[in-house]
């Protein structure tokens, strides 16, 4: 059995196709769907006055908290948030005068039989290829302060990965060089998304 050396962010992404992607390593391509692509903190829209933000951050995998996978990404994200400008500061710990940013993605998989697919293809040694996909809900929630309403915005994404003969989804996603830049590519253009459209709520732009 090949196996696939396993990387800082393995762990990360394709959850349920762990085992199917360490049986046939060599014809493992991942993809990163194209939905999301144009995201771009230029897009964002800046407060005239930037506030400070206490920022929380969560990976999740099926709904549960993945703790590892949180502190490997934490400071992707939160270098992100920086780079929007949106906020005056990022701070750790609540402070007055400072709004409550929570940045959660969710990694769920997008069909039942993912597993089973992998499996096929490792059994048959990549002669039956197969393409399955990771979906990533990502949600932002937004508050300036307890008696302010709370601001909310969504985008979905995902990550595809061929398996054996399969041709891949290259019409509907990119090719990435391995699944480190798949998991990245996907964070940065979700939580760029999301920053897009909290900037461009009016709610967010009218906080005094």
């Amino acid at each position: 059995m090949i196996r696939i050396n396993h990387r800082p962010l393995r762990w990360a992404a394709l959850s349920v196709l762990a085992a199917a992607s360490t049986m046939f390593a060599g014809c493992a391509n991942f993809y990163v769907d194209n939905g999301l692509r144009g995201a771009d903190t230029a897009q964002v829209t800046k407060p005239a006055s930037p506030k400070p933000v206490q920022l929380f951050f969560s990976f999740q995998t099926k709904g549960s908290n993945n703790a590892q996978a949180t502190q490997q990404l934490r400071g992707q994200v939160t270098d992100l948030v920086k780079q929007s400008g949106l906020f005056s500061e990022i701070k750790d710990t609540a402070e007055p005068g400072a709004g409550v940013l929570q940045l959660t993605i969710n990694n769920v998989p997008l069909s039942d039989d993912a597993v089973s697919k992998g499996v096929m293809t490792g059994l048959t040694l990549g002669l039956v290829g197969s393409t399955v996909g990771d979906g990533y809900t990502c949600d932002l929630q937004y508050k300036q302060s307890d008696n302010s309403p709370k601001i909310e915005a969504k985008a979905n994404h995902a990550i595809y990965t061929s398996l054996g003969a399969s041709s891949g989804p290259e019409a509907a996603a990119t090719k990435m060089a391995s699944i480190n830049e798949a998991v990245t590519t996907m964070v940065r253009q979700a939580v760029k998304t999301l920053l897009v459209k909290l900037s461009n709520n009016p709610q967010f732009q009218n906080i005094p």
